[in-house]
């Protein structure tokens, strides 16, 4: 019996969590959502299950309303870095969730390390 695709990403999404979390430390959640049309982000503490800081390109201040490329999703990651900063918080794990670690999540993620991130 085949699984779909939908089916497969929640598998892969859950595996990369759970072995994430098993290193966490008590530091936040950078999780990244993209869409076909969009990508967006939230750091996230588990602990307390509030969320922190959030950047998306749907924001109209980023200036990548509707875009879904490799420079808004570095625009995303600056700009979640410099949240992250204002709320004090410095270091992080990155949870890419199904999504593989190339293209877009790697732009996102290499900006907020430029930003001051560390994961």
């Amino acid at each position: 019996m085949a699984n779909s695709k939908r089916d497969l990403f929640v598998k892969r999404r859950l595996r990369v969590r759970n072995r994430l979390r098993k290193t966490a430390d008590g530091r936040p959640r950078l999780s990244v959502h993209r869409s076909n049309k969009n990508i967006s982000v939230q750091l996230i503490d588990d602990a307390n299950g509030v969320t922190i800081a959030s950047a998306s390109s749907l924001e109209k201040a980023l200036g990548v309303v509707g875009k879904n490329n490799v420079e808004a999703a570095a625009k995303v990651g600056a700009a979640i870095a410099e949240r992250a900063k204002k709320a004090k918080v410095s270091e992080c794990y990155f949870d890419r969730g199904g999504f593989l670690f190339h293209g877009k999540v790697k732009a996102l993620a290499d900006a907020a390390r430029e930003g001051g991130l560390k994961f």
